[in-house]
C-alpha cells in the first residue's frame, strides 16, 4: 500500500540531541549542589527508559537519596534549550529531503513527539529556518497526550490530526522504546538510532537506517 503519512516520532528523528540532553542533566546536577556526574555509558543505559524526570527519580532511589526530580528536570529542560538555541542544530542526514519528498507527493507529515512546548519551540529556533514548523501538518508536545511513550496515544492523536489509519503511515523512531509506541497504535516503522541508542533494541523495525533518504523511499510505496 502507498502511504499517505510519514510520522516522525521523538526528536532525535529529526535532529541528534544526546549529548546536548546528557550535558544538560549534568549541568543541572551540578548548578543544584548535588554531586552526581552521569558517565555517557550511564546516560546511555539510562535512555532505554522514557522520562527524563523518571531517570532522576529513578537514580536517587537507586542512590538512596531524595532530590526534587520535577525542579530538577524543569531546570535540565531550561539549560537543554538554551543549548540549543545558542549552539544550533542542523537536521539528521535525509531528513530535509525525505520531508521535501513527502510535500511533493502529496503526503501527510507529522511529528509525534511528547516533549515538552518549550523544547519543540527552541528546536525549530534552532533549525534557524532551514526547517519550519509550517513543514509539519501536525507536531505534538506532552500537553497532546495524557500517557507519553511508549504508550501510543501520541501516535492516535497525530494519526487523527492527520485524517490517516495506521495502515496509510509509516512511522521513523530513534529509541526501541519510543518506537513500541508507533508498534502498539498498529503502524510500520523504520529504526533510526539516535547516538546513544541501543542497536539491538529495534525488533519489529522494517528496517534499521543512518539516513532516511533514500532508505525510507521504498517502505513508501515510492522505488
Amino acid at each position: 500500500m502507498t502511504k499517505k503519512a510519514i510520522i516522525f516520532g521523538s526528536i532525535g528523528t529529526i535532529v541528534e540531541t544526546s549529548e546536548l540532553q546528557h550535558n544538560a542533566f549534568n549541568r543541572a546536577f551540578e548548578e543544584a549542589n548535588i554531586d552526581w556526574n552521569w558517565s555517557r555509558d550511564d546516560y546511555r543505559d539510562m535512555l532505554k527508559n522514557p522520562g527524563g524526570r523518571q531517570r532522576i527519580s529513578d537514580y536517587a532511589e537507586k542512590m538512596g537519596v531524595e532530590v526534587n526530580a520535577h525542579d530538577l528536570h524543569a531546570r535540565k529542560t531550561a539549560i537543554f534549550d538554551d543549548m540549543m538555541v545558542n549552539e544550533g542544530l542542523t537536521p539528521r542526514p535525509g531528513v530535509l529531503h525525505l520531508i521535501q519528498f513527502a510535500k511533493d507527493s502529496g503526503m501527510k507529515v507529522g511529528f509525534a513527539t511528547t516533549t515538552s512546548r518549550n523544547n519543540v519551540q527552541a528546536i525549530f529556533i534552532a533549525l534557524n529556518n532551514c526547517l519550519q514548523r509550517s513543514a509539519f501538518d501536525f507536531v505534538g508536545d506532552d500537553e497532546s497526550v495524557v500517557a507519553t511513550k511508549p504508550d501510543p496515544e501520541i501516535y492516535y492523536r497525530t494519526m487523527t490530526a492527520l485524517g490517516v489509519s495506521a495502515a496509510q503511515s509509516l512511522a521513523i523512531e530513534d529509541t526501541g522504546v519510543s518506537m513500541q509506541a508507533a508498534l502498539a497504535a498498529g503502524l510500520e516503522c523504520i529504526a533510526f538510532p539516535g547516538a546513544y541508542a541501543d542497536q539491538d533494541a529495534f525488533d519489529g523495525a522494517l528496517r534499521i537506517v543512518d539516513s532516511v533518504e533514500p532508505h525510507v523511499l521504498p517502505f513508501l510505496g515510492a522505488a
